[in-house]
Order: C-alpha cells, then sequence, then structure tokens
C-alpha cells in the first residue's frame, strides 16, 4: 500500500494534516493527538477538496479515495523516508539546545544567494514536521536543511533513521525538558546522535572550535569510528574570534567587512559564524553572505527589536530555558542603556530542578543589578521584596495600566505557556 500511496504522492505531491488549512488536491492524513482525532474528519477532508485520504477508521476500507492503515503517522513516517531514499542532494541536519531555528533560517538565506534551498519552515521540527519537510522538498530544489527537536533521550536518532542528513551541526547543548530527559547526560547523548548518524554514514560535521563540550564529544565519536568511509570535521570560530557590538542590534566584523544585522545577542555569534562556514563551504561568495545576513530579519519572537510607545523592546519568548535566559541576561548586561527592565515568564518542563533552576534566575538579575518583574507560579514561589512578582500576566498587565514602563530598553523572556505576546505595554 506504501509503493501505491508513493505513486500517488508524486501526481498529487501536497501534503496535509490540518482540516483547517485549505486541503484542495491533497493527500490529507489523519492524525491523533491528545485532545483531537482526525480519523473523525474523513468526509470533512473530501468535502474541502482533498483528493486522497490516509486514516485508520475502517468504516472507510472500501473508499476509492481513502486508505485505511494500523498507523496514519507511521504511514507518513514511512512515506517520507521513502521520499528521501529518492532524494540526490545534501542534506543538512540542524539540532540543539538554542539557537536551532535562528541558525537553520540563517543558512537557508546564505544558502539561498546560490542555491534552491528547502529549509523546515518555522519549528515543525519534530516526529510529524519532520516527515513534512522531507515530503516538501521536490526536484527543484538543491540543497535541504532539515531542523529537529527533541524533548525526550533517543529523538534526534529516531529523527535522523528519517531525514539521513548528509551534514550536520549542532548548536550547542543546555539545561531544557529537564522533565522529560531526566538528566543533563541524556541530553547529550540525544543530541550528539546527529553527529552519530552522520559520521556512521561517512558525512560532514560543522563544529564550533569554542564549544569545548562538543569539542570533546566530537573527538571522542571520531576516534571510537571504525567505519571505512572518511568523516569530514569542519571548525569555525566563534565569539573570540568576531570582533561585535551591541547597539542593541549586533554589529560584528565578518569576512573582513563590518556587519549591521537585525538581530540582538551576543549569543546569536555562533549561529551568525555556522551559517558563515556552511556557506563558505558551498562556495557562497563573500559579499552575497553578508548581504544576505545583514538582511535577515528574525521572526516570531526570536530575538526581534521594536519600538513600543517610549519603550525598546528585545522580544525573545518564542521558547525559555535556563540556558537561553542566562544569555539573554548576560546580553541585556551588555548594552550601554540608561534604563534596563526585564520581564520574565516561567520556564516549563524542568522537573524536579525547577526551583533550583528559577531561583537561579533570580540570582542572575540581581548579580546584574537589573530591575525585572517575574510572571508565574514557578517563579512566585521565590517571592521576595527586591523584586515584583506576579502569579500570571493578567496580574501584571493589571500592574502596568497603573505604572507604567517608559523609556527603557525591555526583555521580554519566558516559555510560550506564559503567553508573553499578550503583555500590554502601551
Amino acid at each position: 500500500m506504501l509503493d501505491q500511496i508513493y505513486k500517488l504522492f508524486l501526481q498529487t505531491p501536497k501534503i496535509t494534516t490540518d482540516t483547517r488549512t485549505p486541503l484542495k488536491d491533497s493527500i490529507f492524513f489523519c492524525l491523533k493527538g491528545e485532545n483531537f482525532d482526525a480519523n473523525e474528519m474523513v468526509d470533512l477532508a473530501l468535502e474541502k477538496g482533498a483528493e486522497y485520504v490516509v486514516t485508520q477508521n475502517r468504516k472507510f476500507v472500501d473508499h476509492k479515495r481513502c486508505f485505511v492503515v494500523d498507523d496514519p503517522l507511521q504511514t507518513l513516517q514511512a512515506l517520507a523516508l521513502k521520499h528521501r531514499h529518492s532524494l540526490q542532494i545534501p542534506v543538512i541536519g540542524i539540532t540543539g539546545t538554542n539557537g536551532k531555528t535562528t541558525t537553520k533560517e540563517l543558512i537557508a538565506t546564505v544558502l539561498s544567494q546560490k542555491y534552491s534551498v528547502k529549509a523546515t519552515e518555522g519549528n515543525l521540527n519534530n516526529h510529524i514536521g519532520v516527515p513534512l519537510t522531507l515530503l516538501s522538498i521536490d526536484s527543484s530544489h538543491e540543497i535541504a536543511v532539515v531542523e529537529m527537536g527533541a524533548n525526550h533521550p533517543n529523538e534526534i536518532a529516531m529523527l535522523c533513521q528519517m531525514v539521513r542528513p548528509t551534514y550536520a551541526l549542532v548548536t550547542n547543548v543546555g539545561s531544557a525538558h529537564l522533565e522529560g530527559f531526566k538528566s543533563f547526560e541524556n541530553i547529550v547523548t540525544t543530541k550528539m546522535a546527529l553527529y552519530d548518524f552522520v559520521i556512521q554514514h561517512g558525512g560532514t560535521l560543522f563544529v564550533n572550535s569554542q564549544d569545548q563540550l562538543l569539542q570533546d564529544e566530537v573527538t571522542k565519536r571520531l576516534r571510537e569510528n571504525r567505519m571505512i568511509q572518511p568523516v569530514e570535521k569542519v571548525n569555525f570560530n566563534t565569539e573570540g574570534d568576531i570582533p561585535f557590538k551591541l547597539t542593541p542590534y549586533l554589529q560584528l566584523t565578518l569576512l573582513g567587512q563590518e556587519v549591521q544585522t537585525q538581530l540582538t545577542g551576543q549569543y546569536n555569534l555562533p549561529n551568525i559564524a555556522a551559517a558563515t562556514a556552511i556557506g563558505t563551504y558551498f562556495k557562497v561568495p563573500d559579499a552575497e553572505m553578508i548581504q544576505a545576513i545583514q538582511e535577515y530579519t528574525p521572526r516570531n519572537a526570536r530575538s526581534q527589536i521594536k519600538k513600543v510607545g517610549t519603550n525598546l523592546v528585545i522580544a525573545d519568548y518564542y521558547n525559555a530555558n535556563p540556558t537561553s535566559i542566562q544569555a539573554a541576561l548576560a546580553n541585556l548586561d551588555l548594552i550601554e542603556y540608561d534604563s534596563k527592565v526585564a520581564i520574565i515568564g516561567d520556564m516549563f518542563e524542568l522537573g524536579e530542578q525547577s526551583p533550583e533552576e528559577h531561583n537561579h534566575v533570580i540570582e542572575l538579575v540581581e548579580r546584574y543589578k537589573i530591575k525585572a518583574f517575574f510572571i508565574g507560579a514557578n517563579f512566585y514561589r521565590h517571592k521576595n521584596a527586591r523584586h515584583q512578582f506576579f502569579q500570571n500576566l493578567s496580574e501584571l498587565n493589571q500592574h502596568l495600566k497603573k505604572h507604567p514602563i517608559e523609556n527603557s530598553l525591555l526583555l521580554i523572556k519566558g516559555s510560550r505557556g506564559i503567553h508573553l505576546e499578550n503583555l500590554i505595554l502601551e
């Protein structure tokens, strides 16, 4: 049945999984989650224009436009793997604790100066998003850039079996999703599975030369490698080798030229360095790389800078974990500004480490002597008289109505579940 579905996919190369999106001329896969079951929406999918439907709903076993399978998600993943085997282009796999999406977008932007590139859209980097990305690659594409995320052990290894990357980049390894991973060692092992796969299959590794953990892990793996195929390791330099300043926009010297970016954050230097290293490897001209990096504009509250009333806001609340919040606060400390304020929301999925990690963030704010507003139950448990604590965003918004922040540089950082996009500053 998979061969039949794949043959139809080649004729109708549009895969959909959400009835709220345009379905015309697509193959619709009925996925099932905790709060939904698309297997109950087969008729709706057909009515909305889906050409074919893959479902486990046996009511449609005799329907000419339906394929009844045991598990539509497994079928989607198997279809993606079958399609991946047909691709003869470089596939760059990216994972890491922080900076995956920004780095992926910078790499895609740089490579697009010379090649037709297909990259993961947004952060569709899980067991559903990755197969959808692979199935969106067609004969017009010359390079693919695939982001892979994980919040439990072994997930990157599983995704690599589908993506089969020929090139690999791990941005960094830090503390995140500890509730799922249980230990930092599990995080390291899970992320390094990307390098493991490429080493085993004789590909190319891009490694930050100033990240000692990554260097040590890669060196150990290369020493243990017994494969006949040679493995290429490309080091790239960051931070200490790149002069920069913050205005708060990140300005740096790159390839001998002064570059003005639309990003903020010293923490973006490794992301830019990785994109430059990969662009250089694939022979993108220096001038075109610099132009691409200068023109790249972050989206979705990832290091975005915007003017809100009398305040300059660093919107960096797409996600948050101990490593990224520490980097954001260190960056705020580096920026020269008369009045600086941090609005920080709870970090989720930290398990038993949550109290310690939230208290550590409060200690960092005090070390940097930054005025801060803390939001959420996890921070509220550490309430003290030195800062202002709010149990939820609604409480903070009520406070800001009476006591607005003005003429300040604001860092807004927190996990998505705090809904900082609903913060009212005007």
